[in-house]
């Protein structure tokens, strides 16, 4: 039970934050610590001061921004744009936009034709990593050359969301109309090649019987690392997904039966499937310490709230008419939510579980990050 000071002190934050946060009149200079908001309808990424909710700048995008990660060190954010409707139909862009939050501009998108869709997002390792929807792929982009370095195909439909481990040798995709999960290891083949220019050992046909032949390599075998991808069956329309703080559990959401799987990413199993009840699950997000998992409704806009460890549900926030992307608030006790249906960015309160204020970013807004410089 929470003392009456903290009650009081609650309280106060509570009248202070519930007011609607209106977009600047003109830029201003970039805390170390942002909120970071795309707005589908005026095509804008609005940055937002995460501590007093005031949007300090807003910068051009694409023609149909999604999601939106920042770099390690807090001074680039990185948009897609995916086209393709929300059914699936229409054009497919091939733009990711680059944004300096530093200085606060637009600098020269990223083509990455012939992928399309471009939609998913993460930073890890020095690179962007992200889901090609129209290409059944997911691809790395080098920052330092702005071009794709990297494509992996999933052979699955509607590869939407992404996420990469901090190590870079594990990737989990959600592939929404094909209702499963990719699970990407980078494992030792089991496969092995000898030293030299070419595969293995003697010649395909044997030793050569007239000398030297060009694939004879000589030296012990050497192990190679090769990505191996293990499919999880899940319902369809599971698109949003998180990973518990730990790494053990990745828990997905389905928004055609509001179903939550949970995967145990040891086994490569799913080891329970909750009656969510979460109709147009949008997207899932584990809170800092793994305790509770939220879930967004994209249909009712509610965000349900998920005790991650007896599994089941605690509390249902009404935030509006419908319910997207997830951001967590850490060293503020707080989370984000985009209420697309709304026009506005929720602000819930992680200890009273209580909505405490709204964003006015631009109509519809989605994607959400915090980037952060050292």
């Amino acid at each position: 039970m929470r003392s009456k000071w903290s009650q009081i002190t609650m309280a106060s934050l509570v009248l202070g934050l519930l007011s609607y946060t209106t977009a600047p009149t003109q830029a201003q200079s970039t805390p170390r610590r942002t909120l970071l908001a795309l707005s589908k309808k005026a095509h804008t990424l609005s940055i937002v001061d995460p501590v007093t909710l005031k949007v300090l700048a807003q910068l051009p995008v694409g023609p149909d921004p999604h999601e939106v990660i920042a770099t390690a060190d807090g001074k680039r954010a990185y948009v897609s744009n995916m086209g393709m409707g929300e059914m699936g139909m229409g054009e497919s862009y091939h733009e990711v936009d680059v944004l300096d939050l530093v200085s606060q501009k637009a600098l020269s998108p990223i083509d990455i034709a012939p992928l399309s869709a471009p939609h998913g997002l993460d930073f890890q390792n020095g690179k962007v990593w992200l889901t090609v929807q129209g290409s059944k792929a997911i691809a790395r982009i080098d920052p330092a050359t702005a071009k794709v370095d990297w494509i992996m195909g999933t052979g699955q439909d509607w590869t939407h969301m992404i996420y990469v481990t901090p190590d870079a040798q594990h990737i989990y995709a959600s592939n929404a109309h094909s209702g499963t999960i990719s699970l990407f290891e980078k494992a030792l083949s089991k496969q092995f090649f000898f030293k030299g220019k070419g595969p293995g050992g003697p010649g395909p046909h044997g030793p050569s019987s007239n000398g030297p032949h060009p694939n004879d390599h000589q030296g012990p075998p050497q192990p190679q690392k090769q990505w191996e991808q293990t499919l999880v069956k899940v319902s369809p329309g599971s698109e949003g997904f998180d990973v518990s703080p730990d790494g053990r559990q990745l828990w997905t959401a389905s928004g055609m039966n509001g179903n939550v799987a949970i995967i145990d990413l040891a086994s490569k199993k799913v080891v329970a499937t909750l009656k969510g009840k979460v109709d147009g699950a949008n997207r899932v997000k584990f809170t800092p310490d793994g305790h509770w998992v939220f879930v967004s409704s994209l249909s009712t806009g509610d965000l349900v709230v998920f005790d991650a460890v007896a599994r089941k549900e605690i509390k249902r926030i009404s935030l509006g008419h419908g319910a997207a992307g997830i951001q967590m608030d850490g060293p503020d006790n707080r989370v984000f939510i985009g209420c697309s249906m709304d026009d506005y960015v929720a602000v819930v309160d992680l200890t009273s579980l209580e909505l405490i204020g709204k964003v006015d970013v631009g109509g519809m807004p989605d994607g959400l990050a915090i980037a952060v410089r050292p």
